[in-house]
């Protein structure tokens, strides 16, 4: 009898791609233009990563932070190139040989996600749900329309994510959340937010991630 199908849900940013970098240095490029004075990698604060892009850029003295983004973060971040984390595609192609739908889930503007997304990740992709598709996660609404796209329960999905609004995003849908410790937040916070399961490298996205899933009669 054939296996009820199942999906795996990802966050980008820190999970399938390793863009800490580039959003740092983007920072720094919307810092120097909204300043005129440069600000370097060695300006920006602690934790960086892990604050809302207006607030660091308001430590950085940009006086209107909104309206810096909007002038200069989309050509400073597409200076530089963003590639997943090593195994991620491989994990990937696994999980689509054994016919689980995978989506991504993220914060990022889908008019973005054309350049920045590589060719080889988004065609491994059954959907992406941008901030523009659905209400940005904590809510679960990312999720659920993601899991209503590829026609798969709650139940039979996992979200990988690195952020506590992941996990809670996650619990809220009724997926397993699972904790990516590669990501740009520590596990604490993970566990915190509610992370059923931890994830301790890139390598660990494949066929492995759906035994988090509990058993479910196939009948």
């Amino acid at each position: 009898m054939t296996a009820p199908r199942r999906a795996a849900l990802f966050d980008l940013d820190g999970v399938l791609l390793d863009s800490a970098a580039a959003v740092r240095a983007t920072l720094a490029a919307v810092a120097t233009c909204a300043t005129g004075r440069r600000v370097t990698l060695g300006d920006l604060p602690s934790g960086a990563l892990r604050r809302p892009r207006v607030e660091v850029l308001a430590f950085l003295d940009v006086p209107d932070p909104d309206d810096a983004c909007e002038r200069w973060w989309d050509g400073a971040l597409s200076a530089t190139l963003v590639q997943p984390f090593p195994g991620v595609l491989s994990g990937l192609l696994a999980l689509r040989a054994e016919g689980t739908a995978i989506g991504a889930v993220t914060l990022q503007d889908r008019d973005r996600l054309r350049w920045l997304l590589p060719p080889a990740l988004a065609e491994l992709l059954d959907v992406v749900i941008s901030r523009q598709d659905a209400q940005p996660k904590p809510a679960p609404d990312g999720l659920n329309a993601a899991l209503s796209r590829v026609d798969i329960e709650p139940e039979r999905a996992v979200f990988v994510g690195d952020s506590p609004t992941d996990m809670i995003a996650a619990r809220a849908a009724g997926v397993v959340a699972l904790g990516a410790v590669w990501g740009w937040h520590p596990p604490a916070a993970l566990r915190a937010a509610g992370a059923d399961h931890f994830l301790p490298e890139p390598a660990s996205i494949g066929p492995s991630l759906l035994r988090h899933l509990p058993l479910i009669d196939s009948a």
